[in-house]
């Protein structure tokens, strides 16, 4: 098998295991209890949110642990929504968010508040001009991701960071392809939530976080305990938070090295899909692009086909977010950055790891090639 879809989920490191596996059946006292069995799970927590806390030069008290990217973004959307009714009702954000965050604020919008859809340029970038002209006095809310999954494209953090801050705007990112991935400094970017996922950096499945400023006040996302500062009652998933902190830990430690390496499999993979395919469209930023990802779209095919094809072949890719998988349409994302219809039917997503070789690329674009070749004369 040759695994192209690390965007989706990435497979839980070796080392991430077997600082979990100790929690399950040895260390396994709840974390609320007095006794030195809690207490152990106890101090594993307190662990972990300060080792997640130093890879975002953040605080620990700053991390509250969740159970992934989509509860994190709910929560940060919805708890500011609720705590900032008394100075507005008006959030911005951007076209090509992931549905966690564009479905909570449909439903923030049937709640009586206001959003503003940015539009991104061909490249899935935003507007820095469109973002200031889109700020009203009673805008409470700044919410653009680090990077989009299905395109790459990172954004300007640090820019957008500082108009927020300009205008006494709270300013969530959605770092859940970026966190692990890329450096975060999180006043530096003065981001005041920040969401992540443990399995997108090889931790646990089910795993997550959302950073919140010290400043920034927050209602609480389940009732019923004192879990979590009284925010996120119900007991905590010890082994999952040791694992989502072993995995931040280990990506903090190799982050640039592992960069370098993905970035160049996959300038590779790009290069070898554009000679070997003609009409190969690359999608997203040529340079401000995660490390390890190559999206296209092929004119002529329909891009579910062609992972079948390719999963008969051994190779895992995927024609989107992994989220959306079942959904007939086009990508939002696609659209939003002027790709026609027909085209954004034609779009595959090939992510990388560092435990990829260049010789299963190659494998790949041979397989690939062939493919959109025979899909392409069915028309």
């Amino acid at each position: 098998m040759i695994y192209l879809d690390n965007a989706a989920t990435t497979r839980t490191a070796p080392g991430v295991v077997e600082a979990m596996l100790p929690y399950f059946s040895e260390y396994y006292g709840n974390a609320g209890s007095i006794y030195g069995l809690g207490s152990k799970s106890k101090r594993a927590l307190i662990t972990a949110r300060e080792t997640i806390a130093m890879t975002l030069g953040a605080q620990a008290n700053e991390i509250y642990f969740t159970a992934g990217g989509t509860e994190s973004d709910n929560w940060a959307l919805k708890a500011v929504y609720e705590s900032c009714r008394s100075k507005g009702c008006h959030i911005i954000t951007s076209k090509i968010e992931h549905h966690a965050v564009l479905h909570s604020c449909k439903y923030l919008e049937a709640h009586g508040a206001q959003i503003t859809y940015l539009d991104v340029d061909q490249d899935g970038l935003i507007s820095l001009e469109q973002l200031k002209r889109a700020i009203r006095p009673d805008t409470i809310l700044i919410s653009i991701m680090f990077a989009n999954n299905e395109i790459g494209t990172i954004e300007p953090m640090e820019e957008i960071g500082e108009i927020a801050r300009e205008h006494g705007i709270l300013f969530h990112t959605d770092a859940v392809q970026a966190y692990g991935h890329l450096p975060i400094a999180v006043d530096k970017m003065h981001i005041d939530l920040l969401s992540a996922s443990g399995h997108k950096f090889h931790g646990p499945k089910g795993t997550g976080f959302l950073y919140v400023n010290g400043r920034t006040k927050l209602s609480a996302l389940i009732h019923g305990g004192q879990q979590e500062r009284g925010r996120r009652a119900g007991t905590e998933n010890v082994p999952g938070i040791v694992g989502l902190a072993a995995a931040a830990g280990q990506a903090a430690l190799c982050m640039e090295e592992r960069a370098e390496t993905e970035s160049r499999m996959r300038d590779y993979l790009i290069e070898r899909i554009q000679e070997k395919i003609p009409g190969a469209q690359l999608t997203g930023h040529k340079k401000m692009r995660l490390p390890g990802h190559a999206s296209f779209c092929f004119a002529g095919i329909q891009g579910e086909s062609a992972l079948i094809m390719l999963d008969m072949q051994g190779i895992c890719a995927s024609s989107g977010s992994a989220c959306t998988s079942g959904d007939p349409g086009p990508s939002h994302v696609l659209l939003a950055a002027g790709i026609p219809e027909e085209t954004a039917r034609g779009s595959l997503r090939f992510t990388l790891s560092e435990e990829n070789t260049v010789e299963e690329l190659d494998v790949v674009v041979e397989a690939l090639a062939g493919i959109v070749e025979k899909l392409q004369r069915r028309i």
